[in-house]
């Protein structure tokens, strides 16, 4: 099906970066705050994938990868990225009502492989993904939101692994959201495309993981 046999040795981050989220909140709030208001916000929503996870520039990493798409468009867009290493959908959940305090036109959520590495009571991650999307649109009934899918290697069991990634699928229909089957389309499972841990992209496997999200983002724009 996918992806690496590390998987479950090493999650979208580990336990000490979970333990950061507070203080990478609190940086990432400066830098909403310092965000030009003249120009619209597309807020990526994430754990590690989003962050950039062991990169040496983290504007390398996929987000950064679209704002330099945007800006060679000449398009009125400011990207924020606001992944945190290890995030689960129910710490995605714990943080999403202070992440809307400010305005947003396209919210990307990219949140629920450490769920499923962790092998996460799959009714918990849907309904952490549900509140995260009604708290963005009781907040901001006309902000966008994309939904980027996930899928898991068989480890956990061939239902499991079905279930998981059907989840996704069954919240963008029912939402009716712009919907990213896969984000790591292209990228999960080829060597050089990831980092030692098996897991993380590259700079070359964010460039990809750009395009795929460009693919849904652009009719957006």
């Amino acid at each position: 099906m996918l992806f690496y046999n590390s998987l479950f040795l090493v999650g979208c981050g580990d336990n000490k970066t979970e333990k950061t989220t507070e203080t990478l909140s609190e940086i990432q709030t400066e830098e909403i705050v310092a965000t030009d208001t003249s120009t619209k916000t597309i807020l990526c929503f994430g754990d590690s994938i989003t962050a950039g996870y062991g990169l040496d520039d983290t504007n390398n990493a996929f987000p950064g990868v679209l704002q330099q798409k945007i800006d060679s468009l000449n398009l009125n867009y400011t990207i924020v990225n606001s992944g945190v290493s290890g995030e689960t959908t129910a710490g995605g959940k714990g943080r999403i009502d202070w992440i809307l305090n400010q305005d947003i036109d396209i919210f990307l959520l990219e949140l629920g492989a450490n769920d499923g590495l962790r092998g996460v009571n799959l009714v918990e991650t849907a309904t952490n993904l549900q509140s995260i999307i009604d708290a963005v649109k009781s907040k901001s009934p006309k902000t966008k939101i994309i939904l980027a899918g996930m899928q898991l290697p068989p480890n956990m069991g061939q239902e499991y692994t079905r279930d998981f990634k059907q989840i996704f699928m069954n919240i963008a229909e029912k939402n009716d959201l712009a919907f990213i089957p896969f984000i790591l389309k292209d990228v999960g499972g080829i060597k050089e495309l990831n980092q030692n841990d098996g897991i993380h992209p590259t700079v070359e496997g964010h460039k990809i993981l750009a395009n795929t999200v460009w693919d849904v983002l652009e009719p957006l724009l």
